[in-house]
């Protein structure tokens, strides 16, 4: 937006054009006039404006028609109609059509103004949104130029400015939340809320209230009324993640709510409408599930609109050294540490591993090099295993078991580091994960991993 604002004024009277022009002038807008709405669109097309003051009353093409035109062309140019004749259908048919504003003759500078500045702080809200909007998705677009990527965008771009709902299949880590939010932000829903659900993790007797809401008193601890996940989404879409692990008994009440797109809060009498966009995701192949009675059929076929398959790291495995600089570089941001590169040889190395944890186990690796590794290249020596399966675990018991140790002092050192390199390894090196598995804080086990790095150099 430039720094004087550009204002286009239309209407048919030469009187509120020339005292119009005046007033704005003297407060600092670049103004320009047109005299009908052929007039307006042909000045629209060359100047672009950043607000335009448009009469609704005018012979030929009159206001309405006009800001259809505008909003048809131009979404971005604010509107604010002006008009000696105004009633509330008119007003209501000008907001529904875009129009930000709606002051009635005989005008009002100060009202004008105010309106004028509220409809251009609108506007400069509406380009920061877009911009952080751009920004989010180029942070989380799926990383990689493989055939199956490019194949996955190409699909994601496809669906995700229409209406239908998506159902997303994959493995564990492969990046099924990150496709799901990809393809809200490219959406017509966009600027309305994305709410994650987690299927797996609600228990069965709160899966009503968690998705539905419910009101006070409702039910023993219910001291407060609370709002659902399906209401908190209105206008928005809800992902319904793991969607495969829900009871029949849950999955009988998503399939009521998603076909008659209305529900009640627990303990409530108000129907309320859902206008949501539902994608789910489930790393099961749910038409096994079918078959073994664990998962509707119907709700599976209201849901399998668009199919999308995340493909697993191991069919992609050409963007691992896409996919290693990006994690080497956001690892080095959480820690503020300078970003290491990582040799030829030990990409070689993850690039031969199967990767059962997919995208996401490679994310806890890097993370846990960047902050144990103390050389500025990653090289195979700092793999642990699986990673470089010629990397002898300390203490592992062969050939030369722990027994051998002479004294207990040691033995208990080489189990310790034992235990917790295997343990890792078990929690696809999510430091995170494994300390919670293993009964210590998170702090204790850097400490812990820190020290074998260096008795390992």
């Amino acid at each position: 937006m430039a720094m004087f604002p550009s204002i286009l004024i239309v209407d048919d009277e030469p009187s509120i054009l020339q005292s119009l022009s005046g007033l704005l002038s003297d407060e600092g807008f670049e103004v320009m006039t047109a005299a009908n709405g052929y007039e307006a669109l042909q000045k629209i097309e060359g100047e672009a404006p950043d607000l335009v003051l448009l009469d609704i009353w005018m012979p030929g093409l009159d206001g309405i028609e006009t800001l259809k035109e505008i909003k048809t062309s131009h979404p971005n140019i604010q509107v604010i109609i002006i008009t000696g004749h105004g009633t509330i259908e008119t007003a209501v048919q000008s907001t529904k059509l875009g129009a930000y504003d709606f002051i009635e003759k005989p005008l009002s500078i100060d009202k004008v103004i105010v309106s004028i500045n509220n409809a251009l702080n609108f506007r400069r809200l509406e380009e920061e949104n877009k911009y952080l909007r751009k920004k989010t998705i180029e942070k989380h677009s799926i990383t990689g130029k493989s055939a199956p990527v490019v194949d996955l965008r190409r699909q994601i771009e496809a669906v995700a400015p229409t209406e239908s709902w998506v159902l997303i299949k994959g493995e564990n880590g492969t990046g099924k939340e990150l496709v799901a939010r990809t393809i809200h932000h490219l959406s017509k829903r966009a600027t309305k809320p994305l709410i994650d659900v987690n299927c797996a993790a609600i228990p069965e007797e709160l899966i009503e209230s968690e998705l539905f809401g419910h009101e006070k008193g409702a039910f023993a601890g219910a001291t407060t009324k609370k709002i659902g996940k399906f209401e908190l989404a209105e206008g928005g879409t809800i992902f319904l993640d793991e969607i495969g692990d829900m009871s029949l008994k849950t999955q009988a009440k998503i399939l009521r709510v998603l076909q008659e797109k209305k529900f009640q809060r627990v303990g409530g009498s108000r129907m309320l409408t859902a206008n949501v966009r539902v994608i789910a995701a489930t790393n099961k192949d749910l038409e096994k599930e079918i078959a073994a009675g664990r998962f509707r059929e119907e709700l599976y076929y209201r849901l399998n609109v668009v199919p999308i398959e995340v493909p697993p790291l191991r069919q992609r495995i050409d963007d691992l050294p896409q996919l290693v600089a990006l994690f080497i570089q956001e690892a080095a941001q959480n820690t503020r540490s300078k970003p290491k590169q990582i040799s030829p040889e030990a990409m070689q190395l993850l690039a031969r591993y199967p990767w059962p944890g997919n995208v996401r186990e490679l994310k806890n690796l890097i993370e846990r090099l960047m902050i144990m590794v103390a050389d500025p290249v990653i090289k195979p020596d700092h793999l642990p295993r699986p990673y470089n399966p010629r990397k002898r675990v300390d203490g592992e018991l062969t050939d030369n078991p722990l027994f051998a140790i002479d004294d207990l002092k040691s033995a208990k050192q080489a189990f310790e580091r034992y235990y917790i390199q295997r343990k890792l390894v078990e929690n696809e090196n999510n430091i995170s994960k494994t300390a919670s598995a293993i009964g210590v804080e998170r702090s204790y086990l850097y400490k812990k991993i820190k020290k074998i790095e260096q008795q390992a150099d």
